[in-house]
């Protein structure tokens, strides 16, 4: 699956940080990356938000290339669920 590094690589970053709730990363047909109980995996499941990206543009995001409120604004990517939960991420990333 070719969001397997990227799941390794969130996990990796998460080690000795905190996330509250659960988001997904949706890729459409590249599958989805699950940020929930300290981890990440590709294995589909609820969350409490869930964000439709692209994958270049998850990999950008990540690598701080991509601002998320721009990405907002010009329709890279779509938060849906609870904004909270998203608001959260980006303290993850930055």
């Amino acid at each position: 699956m070719a969001l397997q590094p990227l799941a390794e690589g969130i996990r990796a970053g998460l080690t000795g940080k905190t996330f509250d709730g659960s988001l997904k990363f949706d890729c459409g047909d590249d599958g989805v990356i699950v940020l929930a109980d300290g981890d990440a995996s590709t294995k589909n499941r609820d969350t409490d938000c869930t964000i439709r990206i692209s994958t270049e543009n998850l990999k950008k995001l990540l690598t701080g290339k991509l601002n998320p409120m721009t990405g907002v604004m010009m329709g890279k990517l779509k938060i849906s669920g609870d904004m909270g939960v998203a608001m959260k991420l980006g303290k993850l990333i930055s």
